[in-house]
């Protein structure tokens, strides 16, 4: 093998190697909870890990967000009307220690929610342009009222199977002006079930959820049926086969409320 071979040989290798690194580095961080369902007004404590060998910073960013009926996240500033208070907002975790950050929030109007992000730096790595490396770990904070989505109110508008691309079609409607949890998903064919995650569901708002089924269409082999899991009851439906290809989700996807009336 030539002297250049050899050369990017080890340049390769040592790349891979620090890319193992970082990730186990990055891997080492936790926050937890990373959500945090309370009353308004509320007070909270959020636990930040750093498992590391080395000392790392964290800084705290509170930021207001909107869900997509597809689930996809929009952040901004943190809206006027909450109103949160940290007992810190930047502090140094050392290597194999915990700091616990407490909180108070309210606001004007519930629910409401919004996300705390610890952005975690310090590490002794960098990118491959030579950028230091700085890791973000959401906590999530729903700031509820003590009724919660009632099943008359949540409406399955869509649950269809489409063949060709081996995918289950989720449309739910919350008609109410109150937040909610789906706790689990579940697709029940006429032996087995196939359980699907959870989501939280918002005042005045639709979701739109895409399910890879994880057996292969065919003959008899078919979901017949949706649940959804609630707290306090579950909602069904039969399920309608397509044949067809199913709308794109990108398609006339309306955003749902932020933390004054919308949602992780």
């Amino acid at each position: 093998m030539k002297r250049d071979s050899f050369s990017a040989f080890f340049r390769l290798l040592a790349s891979a190697i620090c890319l193992l690194a970082l990730n186990a580095a990055l891997a080492a961080q936790t926050v937890r909870p990373v959500i945090n369902e309370l009353g308004n007004p509320a007070k909270g404590r959020v636990e930040y890990v750093n498992d590391s060998l080395t000392p790392l910073n964290v800084v705290l960013e509170a930021k207001s967000f909107t869900v997509s009926e597809s689930g996809e996240i929009s952040y901004r500033p943190l809206d006027s009307n909450v109103h949160l208070k940290l007992s810190a907002t930047s502090f140094r975790i050392q290597p194999q220690q915990t700091y616990y950050v407490f909180y108070e929030a309210s606001s004007l109007q519930s629910p409401a929610w919004f996300v705390i992000y610890a952005a975690f730096s310090g590490f002794p790595f960098r990118t491959a342009q030579g950028m230091n490396v700085r890791l973000e770990l959401p906590h999530t904070v729903y700031l509820l009222p003590k009724q919660s989505v009632e099943k008359p109110e949540v409406h399955i508008e869509r649950a269809e199977l489409n063949r060709a691309g081996n995918k289950f079609f989720l449309e739910v409607e919350n008609t109410g002006s109150n937040f909610g949890r789906v706790l689990q998903t579940q697709l029940v064919y006429s032996k087995t079930k196939q359980e699907a995650p959870g989501f939280p569901i918002f005042p005045h708002s639709k979701r739109i959820l895409e399910v890879p089924l994880e057996e292969k269409v065919q003959g008899d082999n078919l979901p017949s049926g949706v649940t959804l899991q609630f707290q306090n009851f579950k909602v069904e439906e039969k399920v309608d086969i397509r044949n067809s290809a199913l709308p794109s989700l990108a398609t006339d996807v309306k955003n749902t409320e932020g933390s004054t009336g919308k949602n992780p």
